[in-house]
């Protein structure tokens, strides 16, 4: 572990433009030379949260959108206090910044890491080529907002995995709140938290860089973390047709693991380790380097961006033998996007290609209390993906648009086994090629430019990661070959504001072969996973905001109390399956819900109140017979904007200091099982507080 020893500044100068979360925050009356700076100059490389907002609404279907300003005067370190209030997503915490994150059953199973999803930066892949990846190096503190794009909505940055895509936006100098911002936090489980940003417009170039350290005993023995998180990027404008920009960065993350507990545990002794993690000394260590280029070229008729991009990974990983692997992703992907008319209609259009692979050198070790005995595995990961992708919009009515789209890929999975160990003495060798065609069709209706409604259908195509497809039997690691989940998914929804409420409604239907689940088949070796046959994956995802009561003090006083909502059902189930018949799979909880009342002046100060319910707890098995119970978590936040830039802010959580369970390592049957210790438990009641300076 690293020692804690270094900035005590920080942040990201996130935009302060007001969000469609009226509670979060106060009208930036922050730094007004600020804001005229952010606005005074365009960057094509570099959208501001406003016309971000813009481009992200014209999607026909559902979409979800975060401005850094709406967590800015918060506790912000997992993505789940980033992605917490959007309406179908489902987030929640493990451990340091380890979480499961899932949208519309995306990773339903997955005990670890990124599964189903495409994540992005700034609109460049993070994943590995195989699709898999984790959230380590997206820093909350370095983004200026987040893009959530849904189910096959992801298409519009030519993803079809499942769950969409989520770009997250870091600033540029352009739209960073401030030249210079530091912050310090810290608060329970020996937290502390430093991060500064610096930026600058100098003539046709420009540049920002962030870096944060957070370090945390936390709140279970054995979860002792240190994360350090550079970020910056370096544009230059050749013309005004011409503009470049460089990103760069560097992260290093070293987190012990607590393991997993019994029920029991996890609800009466939730701050214990498990003996596993305690007697391997398991940790998750990694060291990321990333560098990625955009350039976009304004021609007559639309835009043209190029993007590249590589990122070089190692890892260590002492869990139940030492995983140590080190490699290398790299990609180019030009994207083309135009408005042009067709016989007198609006016509957008969106066409790119993808071109990405990588190699990972993996190695297995006995675990010697956290170090390398005898080695058990050497093996080389490659993989390869030839993407393409379109997709049009027609405005054939002045309010109606219909959108038909496609993506056509051929991803390559090769896997060599070099042998030459006393525990695996034979060389083997194994490849799997995936190809499909998965089109996209939907109708928006837009009345006026406040609201939408749409519907549309798509086919989405998930394939597995070499998670899935290197699986350890006897403490045997091999290639275990499975076929790519598919998905046909309905959706009908709208979004909108309409003088003091907002909304943003969605229903979906997803209708599954194929779909890659997991089972834990002991708790310290990773799940091995499966194809379901037929699964059924329908829900509503569900927001609305309301402004109850505007100049509550007095006429005119510009003060208000806000009221915001969100619900997620998540209804998933085998479909005739012969082993589990109709049973909902494991994983998720049916209903998910979040409230918000928050209180906000013109003069900085805020409160709110937030309630976190869950009704009844998810199942731990697929049989269903084993289910974790419901929850209700109480926080209360509050903080204050001076108009000097100088900001505080409290952040309490789980007030009650209820315990529950956060997460589940799922398993096949508790009946069965060789082991039921695989609950996370969450964190009990916690305070934080910070400061921020923009300058």
């Amino acid at each position: 572990m690293k020692r804690l020893a270094r900035q005590r500044a920080l942040m990201t100068g996130l935009t302060a433009l007001a969000a469609t979360r009226a509670f979060a925050q106060a009208e930036p009356a922050t730094l007004p030379a600020v804001i005229v700076q952010g606005q005074a100059q365009h960057s094509l490389t570099s959208q501001n949260v406003a016309d971000q907002k813009r481009t992200l609404d014209a999607t026909v279907g559902s979409v979800g959108f975060v401005d850094s300003a709406d967590y800015q005067n918060t506790y912000a370190f997992t993505l789940r206090d980033v992605l917490k209030n959007v309406p179908g997503v489902f987030v929640q915490n493990r451990y340091g910044q380890e979480l499961r994150l899932s949208i519309r059953g995306s990773g339903l199973a997955r005990g670890y890491h990124t599964r189903g999803l495409e994540i992005l930066q700034d609109g460049i892949p993070t994943n590995l080529a195989d699709g898999s990846g984790d959230y380590y190096q997206i820093d909350p503190l370095a983004l200026q907002s987040v893009d959530v794009y849904k189910g096959g909505n992801g298409l519009a940055y030519g993803s079809s995995m499942m769950g969409g895509a989520i770009d997250f936006v870091t600033p540029s100098a352009y739209t960073a709140d401030a030249p210079n911002i530091v912050r310090l936090e810290g608060g329970s489980f020996g937290t502390i938290r430093g991060s500064a940003q610096f930026s600058r417009v100098m003539g046709p170039l420009d540049f920002i860089g962030t870096f944060s350290v957070n370090h945390a005993d936390g709140y279970r023995d054995h979860e002792r973390g240190q994360y350090e998180q550079f970020n910056a990027n370096i544009g230059y404008r050749f013309s005004p047709d011409v503009e470049t920009r460089f990103y760069l960065g560097a992260y290093v993350v070293d987190q012990q693991l607590p393991g997993t507990l019994s029920l029991s545990d996890a609800l009466d002794n939730p701050t214990k380790a498990s003996a596993s993690a305690l007697a391997g000394d398991q940790a998750r260590d990694t060291r990321t380097e990333r560098i990625a280029n955009k350039t976009t070229v304004k021609l007559d008729v639309g835009q043209l961006d190029i993007v590249t991009w590589a990122i070089h990974k190692s890892l260590y990983h002492p869990i139940f033998q030492v995983i140590d692997q080190d490699g290398w992703t790299y990609g180019i992907a030009p994207r083309y996007t135009a408005t042009f008319n067709v016989s007198g209609m609006r016509n957008d259009v969106i066409a790119g290609a993808r071109f990405f692979g990588g190699n990972t050198q993996a190695r297995q070790y006995v675990n010697v209390s956290g170090n390398e005995g005898a080695q058990t595995l050497d093996s080389t990961q490659s993989a390869y993906n030839y993407e393409a992708y379109f997709e049009d919009r027609l405005f054939f009515l002045p309010t109606v648009a219909l959108m038909a789209g496609f993506k056509a890929l051929r991803d390559v999975r090769k896997y060599v086994d070099h042998g030459g160990l006393a525990a695996d003495p034979n060389y083997k060798s194994a490849s799997e090629t995936f190809s499909g065609v998965n089109p996209k069709l939907g109708l928006m209706w837009q009345p006026n430019r406040d609201i939408q409604a749409y519907v549309d259908i798509t086919r989405s195509q998930d394939v597995p990661d070499f998670g899935d497809l290197t699986q350890t039997f006897s403490s045997t690691t091999q290639f275990t070959p499975l076929t790519s989940q598919h998905a046909w998914t309905l959706e009908l929804g709208t979004r909108g504001t309409r003088d003091r409420v907002s909304w943003d409604v969605t229903a979906y239907r997803s209708l599954v072969r194929d779909q890659l689940l997991q089972y834990t088949t002991n708790p310290d070796i990773p799940a091995s996973t499966f194809n379901a046959n037929k699964t059924v994956l329908q829900g509503i995802e569900a927001g609305v905001s309301v402004d109850v009561w505007r100049d509550v003090t007095h006429a005119g006083a510009g003060d208000r109390i806000t009221l915001s909502g969100s619900w997620n059902l998540s209804d998933f189930r085998f479909k005739d399956d012969p082993q589990y018949g109709n049973n909902r799979i494991a994983g998720v909880p049916v209903n998910v819900l979040r409230a918000v009342l928050g209180y906000a002046r013109p003069n900085g100060f805020h409160i709110s109140a937030s309630v976190d319910w869950v009704p009844a707890g998810a199942w731990a098995d697929d049989a269903n017979t084993l289910r974790v119970p419901g929850y209700t978590l109480i926080g209360v936040q509050a903080g204050m904007d001076f108009r000097n830039g100088l900001s505080v802010f409290l952040d309490a959580r789980n007030l009650t200091n209820k315990r529950y369970v956060s997460d589940i390592s799922t398993i096949a049957d508790a009946r069965t099982a060789s082991s039921t210790a695989i609950f996370y438990p969450g964190e009990g009641r916690s305070i934080f507080a910070g400061v921020r300076y923009a300058f």
